[in-house]
């Protein structure tokens, strides 16, 4: 027997209005109440899949203080893109903000469209919100963010052993009083950079100093100005900085500077992602490379074989970073 949207208000309980309008993607209906509507429209057969055609690119953003200061997201953007119009598919951007009226609506529209696979890059997003996109029927694969009690097929770089090894040659060149400058939004990235900076310690034999934790602005004009700040009111300062990005290294390095310190001479720092201004800085600044295009790339990829097999086990890619030695740290071997 042909399904109609009788049938389905019956199955469902809800009635031929109700159904309707979640079917169409009307606002007023209840998330819950329309995710219920469809997952039974789907399962007797009323709504099919059709072929994918479209790769829609997710931006989720919370804060957005990361997401929009960082010229990460764009070259992983450029990445994505690229890759999915090689491949022969359209291309579009949605992007989401979570403390907008409409966010639940949007986030119901983008899972109801079956005929787009989304790669949804959820760098500042947390577990709650993670597990609306979870289960969707939809080829879906997440990228920049992993929840380990979630299911999803994810790609994203190493964060604890890079900046464990960032770490290591702080402390290879005979600084033991290193400190650490986080980003204030603590996004699931930089809490893995907290653990592998506390870990390169912990294992060297060095203690964590809580008082040479230092909390700012994740972008450099932020950074800066909180720098400054701590600065100003007379802390205490390490011979060696580990910070959560590149854009925080370099926004404390100009306030170190502005304050008349020598980089490296009486501080050394170490950044994260290897943004093109962290080369043209002087000094230029030593960092975790992270190759961004990769990521994108492989997320295109991983997704498009989730679209020609959707039975295929979930998998969690994880890129090796390399560090790039340039000037901003010296050595304090000779000091000892």
């Amino acid at each position: 027997m042909k399904v109609n949207i009788k049938k389905i208000s019956e199955l469902s309980g809800f009635s031929v209005a109700t159904v309707s309008n979640a079917l169409s993607n009307k606002r007023g209906v209840n998330r819950d109440t329309a995710d219920r509507i469809i997952k039974i429209a789907r399962e007797c057969g009323y709504i099919r899949d059709e072929k994918i055609k479209r790769i829609k690119m997710v931006t989720y953003r919370d804060s957005g203080e990361v997401f929009n200061e960082s010229p990460f997201f764009s070259t992983l953007l450029d990445s994505i893109e690229a890759e999915s119009r090689r491949s022969g598919y359209d291309v579009s951007i949605v992007n989401l903000y979570r403390h907008n009226s409409d966010y639940e609506d949007n986030v119901r529209e983008l899972l109801n469209d079956t005929m787009s696979a989304v790669l949804l890059v959820a760098t500042e997003m947390n577990e709650e919100d993670a597990k609306t996109f979870e289960d969707t029927g939809l080829p879906l694969v997440m990228v920049d963010n992993y929840f380990e009690n979630l299911y999803f097929d994810t790609v994203l770089m190493d964060n604890e052993d890079s900046v464990e090894k960032a770490v290591d040659y702080l402390i290879e060149n005979g600084h033991e009083k290193i400190g650490y400058i986080q980003g204030d939004t603590r996004i699931r990235n930089f809490v893995s950079r907290s653990r592998g900076y506390r870990r390169a310690l912990w294992e060297k034999g060095l203690e964590p100093d809580d008082k040479l934790t230092f909390s700012v602005k994740p972008s450099i004009v932020g950074a800066f100005e909180g720098m400054n700040r701590y600065i100003e009111q007379g802390r205490e300062l390490p011979t060696a900085f580990f910070a959560d990005n590149d854009m925080i290294a370099l926004g404390a390095m100009q306030a170190l500077q502005k304050n008349g310190f020598s980089i490296p001479g009486d501080i050394s720092i170490v950044g994260f992602d290897d943004i093109t201004l962290g080369e043209a800085f002087s000094p230029g600044l030593t960092t975790v490379s992270v190759d961004i295009r990769a990521m994108g790339r492989l997320a295109v990829r991983r997704l498009i074989e989730q679209i020609q097999n959707r039975d295929e086990a979930h998998s969690c890619t994880r890129l090796y970073n390399r560090l790039v030695v340039r000037g901003s740290v010296g050595s304090k071997i000779k000091d000892r």
